[in-house]
């Protein structure tokens, strides 16, 4: 059984574009969507509306930058905190800055 993708994206477009780059692919896994850091860890920790799932990590974690309220690195750094630390988190970021990619890898972030 494959394990899922975890997808954390709050823009509608930046969704879908990631959703069909993901199906062109032709991965087979399923793509969890959290709209937000919150539902991101929610989801995680199997807290909350995600209390009863059946227990098992993602694949991997595709973790936007720019999230309302808890901003991907803030995200990243709990995972690598309170989740299993053998769940690889890519980050997602239109930007082309140094720093971004920095800040990712400080927090905890794979690639």
């Amino acid at each position: 059984m494959l394990k899922p993708i975890l997808l954390v994206e709050d823009n509608p477009h930046d969704l879908e574009l990631t959703l069909i780059a993901l199906a062109k692919s032709q991965l087979a896994n399923e793509v969890i969507i959290a709209r937000d850091g919150a539902e991101a860890l929610d989801y995680l920790l199997c807290r909350e509306q995600f209390a009863a799932r059946e227990a098992g990590n993602p694949a991997v974690v595709l973790l936007d930058l720019n999230l309302p309220d808890l901003d991907g690195l803030e995200v990243c750094r709990v995972i690598k905190a309170h989740a299993p630390r053998n769940v690889p988190v890519l980050m997602l970021t239109a930007r082309d800055a140094f720093e971004d990619k920095a800040s990712g890898f400080h927090c905890g972030a794979d690639d």
